[in-house]
């Protein structure tokens, strides 16, 4: 728990991301933050309609539902669409395949997106991996922090680009190297460009070394919002500043980080 100067509060972070797999999602209560993002793991772990009635009844509340899924297909099989509590806002994204069936990774993207706008005009839309689809269908951009993001904003916003842009990022609140890897180092070291630059076999918790816990190092500024909290609250200003207008922190440690 945090307090005083090191409060999550004093970041600038607009919302938190929470991982129903991890904990109870219901702790967002016990956070500053008025909105809350719920990422999807798997049915399994979607948390009970009740848990979000009563999250939606005091907080924004946006349900990351995956419209390739079976149940969140707003072209074909929908029955979670209904499912869904009243109030209860939606984050489309085309779903990681971790959490897909392979049936459901084949089916095409586009036109569940824009079906899904249709039906839900409030939601946000994630970008990993279908930045141009996403930005057709528009909807509020949600981007996942990366080392281009600050200059993906500006290019987006020079070219008179005048859509809401969340950016999702995790967070840790500690300037200790050591907490700062076992938290996000694995998480970074999964991004294309760093696993490229790795060594083969490396660690890429605390127990990094040499030139792996450099590339590390850098990645995990690059991917996350890392340090004091006076740090990360220059690194959401920065981002801010280049044309996000809704930094998304993930509580890498726990979200008792969060909690005030």
């Amino acid at each position: 728990m945090l307090t005083g100067e090191r409060s999550v509060s004093q970041t600038g972070i607009d919302a938190v991301a929470l991982k129903p797999k991890e904990c109870d999602v219901r702790m967002a209560l016990e956070t500053p933050f008025d909105t809350v993002a719920i990422d999807y793991e798997g049915r399994e772990y979607l948390p009970d309609a009740d848990v979000l009635r009563e999250l939606a009844d005091d907080r924004e509340v946006r349900l990351t539902t995956p419209v390739r899924a079976d149940g969140f297909d707003p072209t074909g099989d929908d029955e979670l669409w209904e499912w869904i509590p009243e109030g209860v806002r939606r984050v489309l994204v085309a779903g990681h395949a971790a959490y897909l069936t392979e049936s459901e990774a084949g089916r095409a993207v586009s036109p569940r997106l824009a079906a899904g706008i249709e039906r839900a005009p409030d939601a946000w839309v994630g970008t990993e991996g279908i930045e141009r689809v996403a930005l057709a269908v528009g909807g509020t951009q949600y981007e996942l922090l990366s080392r281009r993001t600050e200059s993906n904003l500006r290019a987006l916003r020079a070219t008179g680009y005048d859509g809401e842009i969340a950016v999702y990022a995790p967070t840790v609140l500690s300037d200790d190297e050591d907490e700062i890897l076992d938290a996000v180092g694995a998480y970074a070291a999964r991004r294309r460009p760093v696993a490229k630059a790795l060594p083969e076999g490396a660690e890429t918790d605390s127990n990094a070394a040499d030139r792996a816990r450099d590339v590390l190092g850098a990645a995990v500024r690059d991917y996350a919002l890392v340090g004091s909290v006076e740090r990360v609250r220059e690194q959401v200003s920065t981002l801010k500043e280049a044309g996000a207008d809704v930094i998304v922190g993930y509580p890498a440690r726990g979200v008792e980080e969060f909690v005030e």
